[in-house]
């Protein structure tokens, strides 16, 4: 015979456990990019990922093939504005100080 089986009794502990995790990736850094990141840090607890989110490049950057097709139409390839900041750089441009000179 079989005997009834007791009840189960569950005990209730409301608690919701909520997780958030971000995608991560590991990236290799040279030694003077990791202290240019963290100079770049506006408070000590600053993360590596917000200083790069605060950073901006140009979004009118010209690609090869754009530079490629504008030489095989003749098109000019430079302002004389740009023509003038190449030249003002290129003047600037020493080479760099010979470290062992003095020794």
């Amino acid at each position: 015979m079989r005997q009834a089986a007791s009840p189960i009794t569950l005990i209730q502990n409301p608690c919701n456990v909520y997780f958030a995790q971000m995608r991560t990736k590991t990236v290799s850094l040279e030694a003077e990019v990791y202290q240019r990141l963290r100079a770049a840090r506006r408070y000590p607890g600053e993360s590596f990922s917000e200083v790069v989110l605060r950073a901006t490049w140009p979004e009118d950057t010209t690609t090869a093939r754009e530079l490629l097709d504008s030489y095989r139409t003749g098109r000019e390839h430079f302002s004389d504005e740009e023509l003038d900041r190449i030249e003002a750089l290129t003047r600037r441009d020493l080479p760099p100080e010979d470290k062992w000179a003095d020794r």
